[in-house]
């Protein structure tokens, strides 16, 4: 199974093909644009990616007759997009084969969320619970928790966390975290990693809990208990 999920995205729009791209490549997905519907048919086929997000309306086949037809021969989920919000559509999406429908236009917070929840729902994990001192990273859930206190993830924060908790008291450069997490190296990657260290620090002492990501000065991170 691939570490990282792969998403296609499909809307003739380039400025939201582009922006849907930028949202999910930050959260660490790989993605793939298509810009009609035979395009992202053959993209499918090759690609065979993990979630597709599909916009209503597209020239050559619409999306829902995309939906119909990869539903024929994949199990891959499909999120719906549209800028119509009616009853009919909504259902004419989700019995062709769509597993949520999202209204254009939306927060990337939703879109993320959704694509969250589509994703554990269609990607099996290996049981796995790793432990660094209070932490508990349950891999196969993905769940964390410092001692009792249950902390909410995003997909790339738990990826972080995860690369952090498989090596621990071992001191990681921005490159290697950026390379190992991210995959690739992205334009705006510059401070990225810092970021994510940052949120995930936050989430993680928001118990009052001690620090266990500490900034190695000119190096990068390590994870450890003081």
């Amino acid at each position: 199974m691939r570490d990282r999920a792969r998403v296609l995205v499909v809307d003739d729009d380039p400025r939201i093909a582009a922006a849907v791209r930028r949202a999910l490549a930050y959260e660490g997905y790989e993605v793939d644009i298509a810009g009609d519907g035979r395009a992202a048919l053959e993209l499918a086929r090759e690609r065979l990616p993990d979630l597709v997000v599909l916009d209503v309306m597209l020239p050559e086949l619409d999306g829902l007759e995309v939906c119909r037809r990869l539903r024929t021969g994949s199990d891959v989920s499909i999120l719906m997009l549209t800028a119509r919000d009616t009853v009919p559509d909504r259902v004419s999406g989700l019995d062709g084969g769509a597993d949520d429908y999202l209204v254009k236009p939306f927060a990337n917070e939703e879109l993320l969320a959704r694509v969250r929840t589509l994703l554990r729902r269609s990607r099996p994990r290996h049981a796995e619970v790793i432990r660094v001192a209070d932490l508990t990273l349950d891999v196969g859930a993905c769940e964390v928790y410092r001692g009792e206190r249950s902390i909410e993830l995003t997909a790339l924060e738990l990826r972080l966390l995860e690369h952090f908790a498989r090596n621990p008291r071992i001191v990681l450069d921005r490159a290697q975290i950026l390379d190992a997490v991210w995959g690739f190296d992205i334009e705006t990657a510059s401070n990225v990693v810092d970021v994510y260290v940052g949120y995930l620090r936050h989430k993680l002492e928001a118990g009052g809990e001690s620090r266990l990501i500490h900034t190695v000065r000119g190096i990068g991170y390590i994870l450890k208990e003081i």
